[in-house]
């Protein structure tokens, strides 16, 4: 079954995130290994580092990603953006290693002119860039399927697969997928029948070995809305059901499934360390539902 966890603050050193999740009963995890809003990062606290690394080995959380900066855009043409977005593209691969996470999610991209196969192909050529500055890296990067809201790519598994045949399928790239994102850029996951179709889909243009970490989130937007708006678990337009056939699908085992939900205020400030009623009602929904039958 897949391991359910959430995003987690890491206000106040990133090892706190570690004591967040675990406060919460999470199996994995996922954290911003900077100011997911800034450009510029200090370094990461050799300390910090040290008990975050500690702290995972002992609580047994795993795996554990960090999310890029929303700033990076690996699809631009406009060339000053384009190397800041490297740049700091490097450096989220630079910090993930630093942790020892299992990879970093990245949103593709966004086309600022030209076609989408154009910035597909710029996006790829960015991730090949990195690949060669850092040919030793460990952290793989787990492309983000996209709500396709404006001119985002990686709304369809195609762009996803275009990208990963111009890295020659290269084995350091992996898949994230959003529930959320799936029904809102026109994947049907809310019905049975839609969510059989979308993971066949998704098999025969990507591969399921591809797939590596999903996003749990419902959607306050329907199927084909292109608008991403993260709602709670079971009261958006995905349902609890599908949630119930990823929890048992065979094809998933093993693999997390981490909470992007709204966060209750206050629950992440810098010094506190308290339960989170809104990650609590969504992870109790996860547990539920994996511990009860499966739906068909």
């Amino acid at each position: 079954m897949l391991r359910i966890g959430a995003h987690m603050s890491v206000a106040g050193g990133v090892s706190k995130a570690v004591e967040r999740a675990h406060l919460h009963g999470c199996e994995a995890l996922q954290i911003f290994s900077k100011n997911a809003s800034r450009w510029s990062a200090k370094p990461l606290d050799p300390a910090e580092v040290t008990v975050f690394r500690r702290r995972l080995t002992e609580t047994g959380i795993t795996p554990v990603v960090s999310h890029a900066s929303y700033l990076i855009n690996l699809a631009t043409r406009v060339d000053t953006l384009r190397e800041r977005s490297i740049a700091a593209f490097i450096d989220e691969l630079d910090r993930a290693d630093t942790l020892g996470l299992f990879g970093v999610v990245i949103h593709p991209g966004t086309c600022t002119d030209g076609s989408e196969d154009d910035g597909l192909r710029l996006i790829a050529e960015a991730i090949a860039r990195a690949f060669r500055e850092r040919p030793r890296g460990a952290a793989l990067v787990l492309l983000e399927h996209t709500a396709g809201q404006g001119r985002t790519l990686g709304y369809r598994f195609e762009h996803l697969a275009t990208i990963i045949a111009h890295l020659d399928s290269s084995p350091r790239i992996g898949v994230c997928l959003d529930t959320c994102h799936l029904l809102a850029s026109g994947y049907d996951i809310a019905s049975a029948t839609g969510y059989h179709h979308t993971f066949d889909a998704f098999d025969r243009a990507v591969g399921m070995d591809r797939l590596k970490v999903f996003h749990g989130n419902d959607s306050k937007k329907p199927c084909g809305s292109r608008v991403d708006r993260h709602e709670h678990i079971g009261l958006g337009h995905v349902g609890e059901a599908p949630f119930s056939r990823l929890l048992h699908d065979a094809r998933f085992a093993g693999l997390p499934i981490l909470l992007e939900t709204e966060k209750t205020p206050a629950s992440g400030r810098p010094g506190t360390m308290l339960v989170d009623p809104f990650d609590t009602q969504n992870l109790e929904t996860l547990r539920r539902l994996r511990a009860a039958d499966v739906l068909q």
